[in-house]
């Protein structure tokens, strides 16, 4: 596959990631109002993403799996715990005590957390004298401000439906004032603050062990399985009710189906794949498309209106998006360049030692690994 060609499978697979994630603030918020437990759902919703992975995992993976050893599944365990049961648990908590929207709004911070600690480790590359470093780094903070100015700003209507296709709110719980007074808006935005640093620590430091264990599916299957472990273990010491344990409606089991299925298995799957191509800044510059994406989809399927604020986050998002996409390609390129120069410099030397080579041997050998694709297929 063709450099060009891999990007673009790049691209496209975070937008299926973000269309299929925009719809999980909702959904969990609707799962909430239907009175499920905070900790038994997201332990049944990661075995649901176990069941999805795991096979796929075995079967995919069998031949080409790295042997395990205490080192590896010590690190499985850390990962478990922060990218998912910290991150669920105080994602979860957050949005009890907040709204979808600012739970949302939250999250638009985590391609600048992530970005920060992949340059501090050294994990990304930032020359800020060179286009490609500030076009990283503008297009990072100009996404995020893009997300922030849909969530913050309203402004005067643009577009208005003419038909509604859901007319009923999925507050099926009490009043909305009733659950305004037994939020903690407080503990909700720590918790959510606690939400976007353990997501981006898991987007950064997924990056140097994928490295160590290519097998991407095994690799996010490990993580999945000790977090089953972990949220267990909590529910089971914490949830004494033997009622909050049990699935009552259809509603609980849609919601357990969309965020096991889309909101876990998809997007773990499609995340560790863009990490390990495209780095853990081009994961996350993406991520405040999904508050656009909701937007989009609230206006089309609950008719609800679309403001100027809208229209200004989706013009500044997609310019930052755009960006650091060129930033990475021109990153690129330079870097394709100073290869070009090393295996020059190398062929030099290696000229003056064996003169009587073959024309024809020399030209293979020092050209041959600047033609290969920097992503392979």
């Amino acid at each position: 596959m063709s450099p060009i060609a891999a990007r673009a499978k790049l691209h496209v697979a975070m937008v299926v990631f973000q269309t299929g994630y925009a719809g999980n603030h909702v959904i969990m918020r609707f799962a909430l109002n239907l009175g499920v437990s905070k900790l038994v759902f997201p332990l049944y919703r990661t075995i649901i993403a176990l069941s999805v992975l795991a096979p796929s995992a075995y079967f995919l993976e069998k031949k080409e799996r790295p042997a395990m050893n205490t080192s590896l599944l010590i690190q499985f365990f850390l990962l478990g715990l922060v990218g998912i049961t910290l991150n669920q648990g105080f994602y979860i908590f957050g949005l009890d005590n907040t709204s979808p929207t600012f739970a949302s709004a939250t999250e638009n911070a985590v391609p600048a957390v992530s970005f920060l600690m992949a340059t501090l480790l050294g994990i990304e590359k930032v020359e800020l004298k060179r286009r490609d470093g500030i076009a990283k780094v503008v297009g990072t903070f100009v996404s995020v401000a893009g997300s922030l100015v849909i969530t913050l700003y309203k402004g005067p209507t643009i577009y208005e439906p003419s038909l509604r296709t859901m007319d009923q709110s999925i507050n099926v719980g009490g009043s909305e004032g009733d659950e305004e007074e037994n939020k903690n808006w407080t503990l909700g935005c720590l918790c959510l603050m606690g939400h976007c640093l353990c997501w981006s620590s898991w987007i950064v430091l997924q990056s140097p062990l994928l490295k160590k264990y290519p097998a991407r599916f095994s690799f996010i299957s490990f993580s999945c399985f000790f977090a089953v472990i972990q949220f267990f273990g909590i529910s089971a010491y914490f949830e004494r009710d033997v009622e909050s344990w049990k699935i009552l409606s259809g509603g609980e089991v849609y919601a357990l189906l969309y965020t096991g299925v889309v909101g876990s298995a998809m997007v773990f799957a499609i995340q560790i794949y863009v990490v390990e191509r495209g780095g853990p800044l081009f994961v996350s510059a993406y991520l405040p498309l999904q508050t656009l994406v909701a937007a989009v989809l609230a206006t089309f399927a609950l008719g609800e209106h679309f403001y100027l604020g809208g229209l200004i986050g989706a013009i500044l998002i997609i310019s930052g998006l755009y960006l650091v996409v060129m930033g990475k390609s021109w990153e690129s390129r330079a870097l394709i360049v100073s290869r070009q120069q090393q295996q020059h410099f190398a062929c030099s030397a290696t000229e003056e030692e064996d003169g009587d080579e073959d024309e024809h041997k020399k030209e293979r050998r020092c050209f041959s690994s600047i033609t290969q694709p920097l992503i392979s297929s």
